[in-house]
């Protein structure tokens, strides 16, 4: 366990390693108590601190016929395998998406979450794709999802930018599932090309931005606004369980936004939460369990 804190109390930046566990998070929880306005990060580790684990004992008790066919060993690194097939693929991705966006409810991590914000003015960038803000009661115009839903489909090689759902589709697919195969009858095709499907998740130059998503990042771009123009408003950042898979899209801006309007950072993450920007002058690194620290910040 590491809490430390940057501050800066003589317009000097200092680095200040505490053992005083309790005195951090004291202080972390009356600057977000205080605060009217939070942003907040939120990466694969929230989620996996709730309990929506890629690995372990949830993937291999699921996944035991397609740990013994193609050798895989979680979540994560079996989404890129090169299933042989598209009726292989798609049986993989139907058990993947039941698993982690339609079989879990709203995890209480999630909820802890919501209920510390219902009098801030919030707004949640996440690159998380299981939905669980919106299962959680997240206001859907707060909350921009940047890596996609595992809930829906899109064209494999963007020939278009609409996603389509798959919350009718994945059932009969597992269902229908024999060996890691689903009949080729399944399989879905994109209906304005005739190519391959895929699901909504960011993983190459030919992921769809629709409209939604669009109107979704206007949505950040104007709170991130509303830092510069009302600075007197009491703001904290607030991140949790980013690490470095996709650090240019939370982990570096947090840290820009905090040293440009000289805003609190809050940092959980359970493996790394370093704040490397030297020019962040009120940063708190909280390296724990964040199923743990949640509840005693909020």
């Amino acid at each position: 366990m590491t809490f430390s804190m940057a501050t800066d109390h003589n317009n000097n930046h200092i680095d200040i390693i505490h053992n005083d566990a309790d005195a951090i998070l004291a202080e972390a929880r009356e600057l977000i108590a205080n605060s009217e306005r939070v942003l907040i990060g939120a990466g694969a580790g929230l989620s996996a601190a709730a309990g929506l684990t890629y690995s372990g004992e949830r993937f291999t008790s699921n996944f035991g016929p397609w740990i013994a066919k193609y050798g895989i060993s979680d979540l994560y690194s079996s989404s890129f395998y090169p299933y042989p097939t598209d009726a292989e693929r798609w049986a993989y991705w139907a058990k993947h998406v039941a698993l982690c966006r339609y079989e879990p409810p709203a995890m209480p991590l999630y909820r802890q979450l919501l209920d510390g914000m219902h009098d801030k003015d919030y707004f949640v960038l996440t690159t998380n794709v299981d939905a669980q803000f919106a299962k959680a009661g997240f206001d859907p115009f707060q909350f921009f999802a940047t890596q996609g839903d595992y809930g829906f489909m899109q064209c494999m090689r963007g020939c278009h930018q609409r996603i389509y759902p798959l919350d009718t589709l994945v059932p009969v697919m597992l269902e229908r599932t024999v060996d890691c195969a689903i009949p080729g009858d399944l399989v879905p095709h994109c209906p304005v090309c005739g190519g391959p499907m895929m699901v909504h998740l960011r993983c190459d130059q030919y992921f769809v931005q629709d409209e939604a998503w669009y109107a979704a990042q206007r949505r950040y771009n104007h709170f991130i606004q509303q830092l510069q123009e009302r600075p007197d408003v009491p703001t904290v950042l607030l991140e949790f369980g980013v690490g470095w898979n996709t650090p240019s899209i939370i982990r570096f801006p947090f840290e820009a936004i905090a040293a440009m309007f000289d805003i609190p950072l809050i940092r959980v993450n359970m493996d790394d939460a370093r704040i490397d920007a030297a020019d962040v002058q009120q940063g708190f690194e909280i390296q724990d369990d964040i199923a743990a620290v949640l509840p005693r910040l909020l």
